[in-house]
Order: C-alpha cells, then structure tokens, then sequence
C-alpha cells in the first residue's frame, strides 16, 4: 500500500510538472533549453555562447541590426526575419521549469551609428597639453625591463617583430576577464604577480596597462585608448594600445586582449585612426588571422571588427601622459585625459573638466578636442 502511495504521488508530481505555465501568453512562441547558454546566428555570422538566459529579465532584450536572427540552445532554435523598428517576442523554457521571456529589437547597425559620427574639425585650435612618454630611463622602467626579461620577449628582430612578440606574450601569459575586480596596484610587475598568484584574469584595460608600460620600458612609444560607444552611459567599452613604429612611421593598432592587429587589403599595417575612416568609407579590413579570445575563441573581421570595435570607435580617450603605474590611485595624484569626440548632437563642452576623487585623493583632468591631428600627433 505505501508503495502504491509513493508511485500515486510520483505521478501527480509529473503530470503537475508538465502543466504548461499559464503566466506564458499563448501566442508565444517556446522553445526549450537545458544550459543558459545560447548561440546566435545573425545572417550568416554565428556567434557561440553570444547570449546567456536570464529568467529573471521581462523581458531580455537582445538588440539587433541583422535581416534574420535565429537563437539556438542545446536542444532547440527558433528564427525571426527582422524588419526594421520591429519587435519579435518569444520565451525560453529552461530546464522545463523556468520561462525566460526574450524580446528581439531591431537597431541601427554599429557601423551606421559610427558613420553619423564620421566628421571632426581639423581646425579646432582649444588648447591641449603636449603628450609626452616616460623615457625608458626611468627607474621603474628599467626595473619592468629587467624583471620581466622583455629584452629576451622582444627578441632582437626588427623593431616591428618586437612590438608583436610582446602584444604575443601578455595576450598568452594573462587570460581577459571582463567582469574581474582591479587589483589596487596597477602596474606591469604587480599585476602580472597577482595574475600569477591568484590564478585570476584582468579586463582589458589592465592588458592594455601592462603592455603599455613594457613598449615604454624597451624605448618604444605607445599610448593605451579607451575606445568608446556614442552613448555616454554605456556598460560595455574596449580599451587596446596605439604604439609607434619609427619603422612604418606611424601609429599601429595593438590590441593584447584579442592578441589582434588590423591590415588593409594589401597587407599595409593599419593605425586606429585609419581603421576608423575604412569602417566609416566602407573600405577593405583585414584582421589577423590568429586574432582570438582567451586562446579559445577565434575572431572574425565581421564580428570584431564590423560590430565590437565600429561599436567602441565612436569616441577615443587617452592619458595625456605615457607613464609607469598611471592606473594606480594614490593620493596627491594627477592624472589628464584627452578625448577625441566627432561633430555630433554628443556633449561637446566643457573642453576642460576637473574632478577630484575623495576617497582615493587623485584629480582627475580631461580635455576635450575634435580634432584628429592633436590627438594622433607623433612623439617627438
């Protein structure tokens, strides 16, 4: 008798489990997942585990400019062919318990949106401080140098072998982690340390960091770029390296997080600026073909180039000075920095803003230009 209560039991639990949930409208359409995450297929790209499922998002909203969209989880997919300034609704029905209500927006594509900004005053005269970069003299320096052993990571090739040999090693030596804390001290020996210690990973503002500061150590100029969306309250932006080879003459596009570098269509090393103008004209990119996240994941030119990076180009921000441990809040620090904005409905002014931080007793300087050739201008 007690056997026959427990299999009764059993059974009623099944069949109330498999009840549809009536909180889900009927006119949604539901798909079924076991695992949160999702791939996307945006036209013919694909993108894997380019979604998480959140059931507590209603609903979550996945942006898109694409003509067709299609989401596939481990067991099921479901498509949409988009329209623009429209809407498709649908659920996930995780595990088979847990409705995650999904709402796909059509959007202006990242590349459009940066094409809106594409103009900039070549004459803005506003004053900005000269940039300058640390010599590599400098004590801490030559303590990166030495510790770190860049003389044998560079290599003794060409200068331009060794800018790639060091984007190469940090990119292989730390793993991204773009939700991972700052450590307090943000400087290349520190942070490799902590990396090493704690086994943990760093976003891409501490790569660009530490990359930055061994160029400076080996006598190679380089500036590190908070690239940024044209919203000024933004979640997601992407910082990499502009760094100077006295052999190309020019600024290059050096980027430790996705171990990347972008080239035109005959092989010719390109800047940020340059990659900038091709997107905006439409013109050939080529991304290295070994660009990669994590070592795991490869990188395409539609992805990181068309949509992440025509996302983050919209308005550039650099430190005015190239130094050793500029990240690392101390008190009675000043830090300046100089952003690059288009001619847009974007906040223009002020073109000077001063900002002290309490807690961490560091003043913070920005300037702003609209001018390219200020904020491109070569190391003398």
């Amino acid at each position: 008798m007690k056997g026959k209560i427990v299999l009764l039991l059993l059974i009623i639990g099944f069949i109330v489990s498999c009840k549809p949930d009536k909180s889900i409208p009927k006119e949604l359409k539901i798909i079924h997942a076991n695992s949160t995450q999702v791939d996307i297929k945006e036209d013919d790209v694909v993108r894997k585990n380019a979604w998480r499922i959140v059931p507590e998002e209603n609903p979550d909203i996945f942006r898109t400019s694409a003509k067709k969209v299609t989401f596939y989880t481990d067991v099921d997919s479901i498509s949409f062919d988009i329209e623009p300034n429209e809407q498709y609704d649908f659920v996930i029905l995780l595990n088979g318990n847990d409705s995650a209500r999904t709402r796909i927006v059509w959007e202006l594509s990242k590349l459009e949106i940066l094409r809106q900004g594409k103009k900039y005053n070549y004459s803005d005269n506003r004053p900005i401080p000269t940039f300058s970069y640390q010599s590599q003299d400098d004590p801490n320096l030559i303590r990166v140098r030495k510790e770190l052993k860049l003389d044998s990571i560079a290599g003794n090739g060409s200068e331009l072998s060794q800018i790639f040999n060091l984007m190469h090693w940090i990119h292989n030596l730390i793993r991204h982690d773009g939700s991972s804390d700052n450590p307090t001290s943000k400087n290349a020996i520190d942070l490799i340390e902590i990396c090493k210690t704690e086994n943990r990973g760093v976003n891409c503002r501490m790569l660009a960091t530490i990359l930055n500061e061994c160029y400076l150590s080996i006598g190679i100029k380089s500036r590190y770029i908070t690239c940024m969306p044209r919203d000024t309250e933004f979640d997601d932006c992407h910082v990499i390296n502009m760094v100077y080879s006295s052999e190309l003459d020019k600024w290059i596009w050096i980027d430790p997080t996705f171990d990347a570098y972008v080239m035109d269509d005959k092989g010719r090393i390109l800047g940020i600026q340059e990659v900038r103008e091709r997107l905006v004209k439409g013109e050939p990119l080529v991304l290295n073909a070994d660009a990669n996240w994590n070592r795991t994941m490869l990188q395409t030119k539609e992805y990181y180039l068309d949509y992440y990076m025509a996302k983050n180009l919209y308005r550039l921000q650099t430190q005015l000075v190239s130094e050793y441990n500029t990240e690392t809040r101390e008190n009675g620090k000043e830090v300046i920095y100089v952003e690059l904005l288009p001619l847009d409905g974007i906040e223009q002014t002020p073109q000077k803003r001063e900002w002290g931080n309490e807690k961490t007793g560091v003043k913070f300087i920005y300037y702003k230009t609209n001018n390219p050739d200020l904020f491109w201008t070569r190391p003398e």
